[in-house]
């Protein structure tokens, strides 16, 4: 399907007549064809670098290719079959053919005609598969085609756009006769068809085009959404062209031009990918983005990396060819599936009425007599769940009005009204704002938002854009307050239908917490400021315009203080109920924040994480209710858990005088960091242990704090940590978290929550008792440990470097050194960094592990083989120097 702006190569990329000469001249024809398609392949890469219209490239490739199998196809053939057509099928068919793009091949023929030349038909496919070409072929007859076409789809698609290239023309257009008389998959089936199959595969890609390596062909908004255009208009209208839906009325001249400029910027890229991978590959990996944004001559500047500049070029692209592809499949759905009946619109008011089941503009100067219209449109929408959507005529009405939203718009009351109304709205929020943004209009009413449309941030933490991940963060948010999720997350629901007053504030809060982004300087404390001026602007309270800028300045607040910080520690706990200050912004900033993770990336949310917010949540909301000036103290709290725990193992028949034994081997931290039902689990393992000289290893599948526990009671040795995780990490289980409790007779009790890969726990028992006899019996021989973790690094990781910082920090209230470790994450980085604690004669305490993508930020609380802070700076230097050594070897 050619378009007139596709301009034919001027100058073409190999000539007929050498090739000509050299068969006439019994030259081999293999070496000759190969040398003919190495030539082809070489002249192509010269002008692409050379900066050469990809179109030219794509359709001078197909020229070339056809050039080459006519050739081959003649001098097998004898130059005289004339009961035998060759076509080009699939996109090869529409005369398009990327650098290493499948050759898609119809062999057309009667059955006796097929049998009779098979041996020519089958040196010819040989030829091409030995030079090097990826083809894919069939050979049919006319019946065949029929009957496999009426049954797949796939097949009639590739049908409708066969191309003849070499044999009877007759063959050609019996061919194409059997879809003019709509023998075969007629209109409106056709149409549903291709409908069904474009949303099967948008569900593949979580329906979002917004992906850390998009498919640049089967993704939302990629070159499939604008085949299936074009399938649609040859079918429904027997077009030649997509320029043809202009005079059809169903594109305007600047859609068109948008359609062909999205597809031929998409086309380069694609193109682009092929020539540096030297392959067929329709993925975007991040090797690729950034070899390409090198090739495309984008550069770093004002904080942005190219990489990330390139890449919001390609997303902006695919958001605009997204939105036209919905517009016109819903133009095709409106007049093949949906025909005018006659039958009246329902009005909604003076300005919009249903026409079935779709709002429309009740006349066509609607928006430019009415322009608050333009955010009415939305309340609408919110207000009239019986509609399906927007009229597409009066999407592309919405999109023309867009330039109306100025600052006189966004001065007008009406307008500022109606923009809370639609966040007030008790259903229907998440999709008015979500349609919002795919029309352009929230983007045109929020400049700030419009700046982040397309936002990438290049590593593996961030999956989605910023403006999809804030829409994500809402709709997480939205969740909470339908009643059919409750099982979910019942606490956060719970909170969100009882507690939340005004849901339009926390709404708001999720909008702006990360508009900032890309800026640079600091995005909490820029993305605050713009809070502050748009409540403001559209009269909120003071009280509920401080709230707002307060939960967008602190968004990060809660996820850093449980990440962190130990929350086992009273004193944390007070601190952090004292930034935050009262029950309802608690209630506001933990919501935010369990939405924020849950929509930044899918396999970031966790049982840990659940877990770990909720503890903070719960102790947090527990010092606020005793009060800020009455904090709980250590002792007290020590006191209130052993009690506790004598009463359970009481019940239990456990011995007292064996427990206080056992306790007063204890320091306080151990009372400090465990719950009083750990406490009590461990005292009955270790009291009745039949073999207290081995060493002790209990399993709790699904713990308190999220995630599988794993209980050690040893002796100590200098290599336990490094142990224990280059084994649990071999076993490819992540630790999330880490709790090394020294006794004061040499034994330490550690816990070590793990998830599997997946970032589930461990589940099945025979992992359960694999890990446990494992653990025991290396722990007894720890010289039996592998010295190093024998995984490979996963192939994103390998994209991704970033640089080790060991920084050290003092905990003058635990009598401890705090030191933080960021660097990639990379099988074995516990290992290593457990083997240099233990070289520098470093005792651990604790550890909070934390991966973020590709970046690691573990925190370790640390003091020296004495037990006091490491406060000499030769040996902090010391332990930094042997850090950096270990992560630096291969």
């Amino acid at each position: 399907m050619y378009d007139s702006d596709l301009a034919m190569p001027s100058t073409p990329i190999i000539r007929a007549e050498p090739l000509i000469a050299a068969l006439a001249a019994g030259t081999p024809p293999l070496p000759l064809f190969r040398q003919a398609l190495q030539q082809i392949r070489s002249t192509l890469a010269e002008r692409f670098i050379a900066g050469q219209p990809v179109t030219k490239l794509v359709q001078g490739h197909a020229i070339a290719i056809d050039l080459l199998l006519r050739h081959a196809w003649c001098h097998f053939s004898g130059g005289h079959c004339t009961e035998l057509a060759l076509l080009a099928v699939g996109g090869y068919g529409r005369g398009e053919l990327h650098l290493h793009s499948d050759i898609d091949l119809l062999i057309l023929g009667e059955e006796s005609a097929i049998t009779d030349h098979h041996g020519a038909i089958e040196q010819f496919l040989l030829l091409l598969w030995d030079i090097g070409l990826e083809v894919g072929h069939s050979v049919r007859s006319l019946a065949d085609c029929e009957r496999q076409a009426q049954a797949d789809i796939t097949v009639a698609t590739n049908l409708l756009e066969a191309r003849l290239l070499a044999g009877p023309e007759a063959l050609y257009q019996q061919l194409r006769q059997l879809f003019t008389e709509d023998r075969i998959w007629p209109d409106r089936p056709f149409f549903e068809a291709k409908w069904r199959e474009q949303q099967a595969r948008h569900h593949k890609f979580h329906d979002t085009a917004y992906n850390l390596e998009p498919n640049l062909k089967e993704g939302p908004g990629g070159l499939r959404d604008i085949q299936t255009i074009g399938w649609v208009t040859k079918r429904h209208f027997a077009a030649t062209s997509l320029q043809d839906l202009v005079s059809y009325g169903f594109l305007t001249a600047t859609e068109y031009r948008t359609l062909i400029e999205g597809q031929n910027f998409l086309w380069r890229v694609r193109w682009g990918v092929h020539h540096i991978t030297r392959r067929r590959e329709d993925r975007l990996l991040f090797d690729h983005q950034r070899t390409l944004a090198r090739l495309f001559n984008y550069q770093d500047e004002g904080g942005r990396l190219a990489v990330e500049q390139f890449m919001k070029d390609y997303y902006r692209t695919v958001l605009c060819l997204e939105r036209l592809n919905e517009m016109l499949l819903q133009l095709f759905q409106e007049e093949l599936l949906h025909p005018d009946t006659g039958e009246p619109p329902q009005p909604l008011n003076r300005r919009f009425q249903l026409r079935r089941g779709f709002i429309e503009v009740s006349h066509e100067r609607v928006f430019a007599r009415y322009p608050f219209a333009l955010l009415e449109l939305f309340l609408l929408l919110a207000q009239h769940p019986e509609a399906h959507g927007v009229r597409a005529e009066t999407v592309r009405q919405l999109r023309s009005h867009r330039h109306l939203i100025d600052d006189s718009f966004r001065n007008d009351l009406r307008c500022r009204s109606l923009f809370m109304e639609i966040l007030r709205q008790p259903h229907g929020v998440h999709d008015a704002l979500q349609r919002m943004n795919r029309y352009g209009i929230l983007g045109s009413y929020i400049p700030a938002f419009g700046r982040i449309v397309g936002q990438m941030q290049h590593d593996l933490f961030h999956v989605y854009t910023v403006d999809v991940h804030t829409l994500f963060v809402l709709g997480n948010l939205r969740r909470l307050s339908v009643t059919c999720y409750d099982g979910e997350l019942p606490l956060c629901s719970r909170l969100m239908q009882e507690r939340i007053a005004k849901p339009e504030l926390i709404y708001l809060a999720a909008l702006f917490h990360d508009i900032a982004k890309g800026r640079g300087g600091d995005h909490s404390e820029l993305g605050a400021g713009d809070a502050t001026a748009f409540c403001r602007h559209h009269l909120l309270s003071d009280y509920d315009t401080r709230l707002v800028t307060w939960l967008v300045r602190h968004h990060l607040l809660m996820s850093t203080t449980a990440q962190r910080r130990d929350i086992s520690d009273p004193e944390e706990i007070n601190r952090f109920a004292s930034l935050v200050g009262d029950s309802n912004h608690l209630n506001h900033l933990y919501l935010l924040t369990v939405a924020d993770i849950r929509a930044t990336n899918p396999n970031l949310w966790n049982s840990w994480k659940a877990a770990l917010l909720a503890e903070l949540y719960g102790a947090s909301h527990q010092a606020l209710r005793r009060g800020l000036t009455n904090p709980l103290d250590k002792e007290e709290l020590i006191r209130d858990t052993q009690h506790e725990a004598r009463q359970r193992l009481a019940a239990d028949g456990i011995d007292a005088m064996r427990l206080e034994q056992l306790w007063q081997r204890m320091d306080d931290d151990y009372f400090l960091r465990y719950a009083v039902e750990e406490i009590a689990l461990h005292a009955r393992a270790i009291i009745s242990n039949p073999t207290p000289t081995e060493p002790l290893v209990l399993l709790q599948p699904q713990s308190r704090r999220g995630g599988t526990a794993l209980f050690i009671y040893t002796a100590i040795h200098n290599h336990c940590f490094t142990t224990i995780t280059t084994l649990l990490d071999q076993l490819g289980l992540t630790v999330v978290d880490a709790r090394i409790i020294p006794s004061r007779d040499h034994y330490t009790l550690d816990t070590y929550l793990v998830l599997e890969e997946s970032g589930e726990p461990i589940s099945e028992p025979y992992r359960l008792e694999e890990i446990r006899t494992t653990l025991i019996k290396l722990l007894q021989h720890p010289e039996q440990v592998p010295t190093s973790v024998q995984r490979r690094l996963p192939r994103q990781l390998k994209q991704f470097t970033v640089a080790t910082e060991v920084l050290f920090q003092q905990d003058q209230h635990n009598h401890r050194t705090v030191m933080e470790v960021i660097t990639t994450d990379r099988p074995g980085l516990l290992s290593r960094i457990g083997h240099a604690l233990a070289s520098c004669q470093v005792q651990l305490q604790n550890a909070k592990i934390a991966t973020f993508g590709e970046r690691v930020e573990d925190i370790f609380f640390i003091t020296d083989a004495d037990g006091n802070p490491m406060l000499d700076t030769e040996s902090q230097a010391c332990l930094r120097e042997t850090i950096s050594r270990m992560l630096q070897q291969p």
